[in-house]
């Protein structure tokens, strides 16, 4: 109203202004004419200030179907869709990660201080909300500001109980959070999203682009006090929901490992512990589980080193473990048998001028003997046939010294130096687990490429990525061959040694199942300190699968320092066999009976 009445009431001032002048006789003519000029730009140049405002105010604003005119007072606001689920895959594909609607608790410090009710609002949502009074009441004291967070990420039953409060100044603003119903499990796998929405670990990472959603958009139109004019919205496009991604992880059988890990932490005082299992013909892998452990819904109280998934992310040397993909590649080139004989010199042996010793002193030792009683003197022989460059190209067929390629993000590629800088020494050493430094993965893959008649296959850990309707699948994991290193006889021989780990006189008798025949290896790796061996901390490892015959799950366990025992057969088989029990029994596994009569007519016996 002032701005339509201001263009008369100046014209009039200038009027006025003209006629005092000319009204003035004696005034002098130089400075009547230099005043009136004055006076009348001044006017003239407010006049067109006032009337561009109000071209702006009445014209531009008011044309909504022009976008270019609409900018400056318009808003593009973005919108998130709902995140998708994580889903295991036992029978019920419980949901193991997913979106609720929360609520944030909002008041107008402003307002309640105009009302002089600051001190009755505290209390009141203190009472409610489980909060500090003192701490409230300051935060609503604060002057000038008429927005401040009470809490947020509140469940829609109690933003209801605050409702009825029904303090003025007291609102809500709707919100989501990521949930994660069973606080640690599985945590490595699944891993988190952060505040901003983004997935920061395990597969909320990997398949961030597919959980997340399409992201839609609004283009508002604000008026001045920058809020939405709602009938006057410009365009609108809605999100899409984000997928839902299936794991390949059982809940039952996840349960276990966890337990079984918990248990061996308490037993041996070890610094941590880690552990999967995985389907020998597939690849997929039935459960994963590091300790320690953290809260996904309270990640960001946790550590890195919590936060670790140490199956894909630690490396080790692994100790005796690695004497079975030895054996496996010179039966396969030829060069043994099981029933070749080694002299193990009695427990000690010297090559390069180093000693090299055995647990236990023995003579002449079968390669069958070799593995079932552990020999690194026996061991490093093979090798030394094998030869530096073979042995190479087997460990790298293997999958040492290199990604596997799961699922996950975060794998460790391992250490598996070039033959070209290997010492004289360096043979013997690797042979035995040492001077080589893999993941626990790749352990239980070459050993599962053992019992799967020579092929490497892929891990992964997602079965499936299908849309939030479940109508179409975006993604299925599927088994994928890597390689084979190695013939299905020379794969069957190295098997059937392995079985006799578990037997009466190996060093695995604690892997040993009643109703299942369990082949496998352990392993007693010294832990490097400061550039040497150290005497007192040590890997505990044990990896095997059963049935031995036609074996369907591989395992591997690995114990981290434990003491007072601290041999892989010791302290990692006990633990295997806790797990492998009951997962016989889930899974429906049998031939319990051994058929020695299928057995490779190879000289084992």
């Amino acid at each position: 109203m002032m701005l339509m009445w201001s263009g008369p009431i100046l014209w009039s001032v200038c009027a006025a202004e003209c006629v005092r002048l000319r009204g003035d006789r004696n005034m002098n003519k130089g400075v009547e004419g230099w005043r009136f000029c004055f006076v009348g730009t001044a006017l003239g140049l407010c006049m067109i200030g006032l009337l561009i405002r109000l071209y702006v105010l009445h014209v531009v604003v008011n044309v909504s179907g022009n976008p270019d005119l609409t900018q400056g007072r318009s808003y593009e606001r973005d919108l998130h869709g709902s995140r998708g689920r994580v889903l295991e895959s036992g029978p019920f594909q419980n949901t193991l990660a997913l979106n609720v609607d929360l609520k944030n608790v909002c008041v107008n410090p402003q307002r309640l201080q105009q009302e002089n009710l600051v001190s009755e609002a505290a209390r009141a949502l203190a009472e409610t909300l489980a909060l500090d009074v003192d701490v409230l009441a300051v935060r609503m004291s604060r002057p000038g500001r008429q927005f401040e967070y009470v809490q947020r990420f509140v469940p829609k039953e109690t933003a209801a109980r605050v409702e009825q409060l029904e303090l003025p100044g007291v609102f809500f603003r709707d919100t989501v959070a990521r949930h994660y119903p069973l606080n640690t499990f599985l945590c490595h796998v699944i891993g988190f999203v952060n505040h901003e929405g983004v997935g920061s670990a395990g597969v909320e990472q990997r398949f961030n682009h597919l959980l997340r959603g399409t992201p839609g958009v609004r283009h508002e139109l604000l008026d001045g006090g920058r809020r939405e004019i709602p009938d006057r919205r410009i365009r609108e496009v809605a999100p899409q929901p984000g997928a839902d991604v299936v794991l390949t992880i059982d809940q039952t059988i996840q349960g276990l490992l966890e337990q079984a890990l918990d248990g061996a932490m308490a037993e041996h005082g070890a610094k941590a512990a880690w552990a999967a299992a995985q389907r020998v013909r597939t690849g997929e892998i039935l459960a994963m589980a590091s300790r320690p452990a953290y809260d996904l819904n309270d990640f960001q109280r946790s550590s890195e080193d919590q936060r670790r998934n140490r199956v894909i992310g630690e490396v080790f040397e692994p100790g005796s473990v690695m004497k079975p993909v030895v054996v496996a590649a010179a039966i396969n080139e030829g060069l043994i048998t099981s029933s070749t004989v080694f002299d193990c010199e009695n427990g000690l042996w010297y090559h390069a001028r180093r000693p090299l010793r055995d647990y236990s002193p023995h003579g002449r030792l079968s390669v069958a003997d070799i593995l079932q009683k552990s020999s690194n003197i026996g061991t490093a022989k093979i090798a030394l046939e094998l030869g530096e460059p073979r042995l190479e190209y087997y460990l790298r067929e293997f999958g040492f010294g290199s990604v596997l390629g799961i699922d996950l993000p975060g794998e460790e590629l391992g250490i598996l130096h070039p033959n070209a800088r290997w010492s004289a020494l360096c043979a013997t050493r690797i042979a035995i687990g040492q001077g080589v430094a893999v993941t626990a993965l790749q352990m239980l893959s070459a050993i599962n490429a053992i019992a799967n008649d020579g092929y490497l296959m892929q891990p992964y850990v997602v079965r499936e990525v299908r849309s939030h309707d479940g109508n179409s699948i975006l993604y299925r994991g599927e088994p994928k061959v890597l390689r084979r290193p190695v013939s299905a006889q020379s794969a069957a021989v190295t098997m059937a040694m392995m079985r006799r780990v578990t037997e009466q006189g190996g060093t695995g008798r604690a892997a040993r199942l009643e109703n299942v025949a369990v082949a496998g290896k352990t392993g007693t790796g010294q832990k490097p300190v400061d550039g040497r061996y150290s005497d007192t901390d040590y890997m505990a490892t044990f990896v095997g699968f059963f049935p031995a015959e036609n074996p369907e799950v591989s395992m591997i366990v690995v114990v981290d320092s434990p003491k007072p025992r601290y041999t892989g057969g010791a302290v990692a088989a006990p633990v295997f066999r806790e797990v492998a029990e009951p997962l016989v029994r889930y899974l429906d596994i049998g031939d319990p009976l051994p058929r020695l009569a299928q057995q490779p007519k190879d000289g084992f016996r």
